[in-house]
């Protein structure tokens, strides 16, 4: 009889997708073994995997891999989009770096008057959300040896495979494939992809899925 773990259903198992979602995101090994709490070999371990049973040869593959997990709500049939259109909707966040993110919280919440949506704990510093009219505003940490980040557009889409398969077909290069950085507790699934304009400066794709 055999021994171990029995097989998984999907291409890669959920701890596999969890490191290869945070490749996608451009994390290094190091940020996601703080994010993840787990150890740098375990890091490498599981890309190592992803990549053998993917078929890819490197990182910069693994990046531009488009696949997601088959319990994905993407992955569903009959998944359920946040908006309704196939073309780049409105700017769904922007993304901004701050040298506080307390301090900034309790100024653009009690000073400058916008709506705290909800702030996350995070090892690199706490990631705040604000409502501004429909568009959120994201906050996090400017870290130390990036004194130079770029603030990002995320425009909402409301299929994010579509989006990534008509820009790129008109061009667009993106730096990586879709991928899930967030599920909320409601099972709403955050999923992005990351692309340059012609001076350098980062944008987004953005959408929102309901399973």
């Amino acid at each position: 009889m055999a021994r171990g773990r029995p097989a998984h259903p999907d291409v890669l198992t959920p701890a596999e997708w969890r490191i290869v979602h945070a490749v996608r995101h451009g994390m290094t090994n190091r940020e996601i073994a703080r994010r993840r709490g787990i150890s740098l070999d375990a890091v490498k371990f599981h890309i190592d995997n992803a990549l053998g049973k993917l078929g890819l040869e490197n990182r910069a593959a693994l990046r531009k891999w488009h696949g997601a997990p088959i319990e994905s709500a993407v992955s569903r049939k009959g998944a359920s989009m946040t908006t309704t259109t196939s073309k780049l909707g409105r700017i769904g966040q922007i993304a901004r770096h701050v040298t506080d993110v307390s301090k900034a919280v309790a100024w653009y919440r009690d000073v400058f008057g916008l709506t705290h949506l909800y702030t996350f704990p995070s090892p690199e510093g706490d990631l705040a959300f604000f409502d501004c009219g429909g568009t959120r505003l994201f906050l996090s940490r400017r870290r130390q040896d990036s004194p130079g980040e770029q603030n990002v557009l995320y425009f909402s889409v409301p299929d994010i495979d579509v989006a990534y398969d008509d820009l790129q077909a008109r061009g667009v290069e993106f730096i990586s494939a879709p991928h899930m950085i967030h599920r909320h507790q409601d099972g709403t699934e955050e999923w992005m992809a990351f692309f340059k304009d012609p001076d350098g400066q980062v944008l987004s794709i953005l959408s929102q899925v309901k399973s």
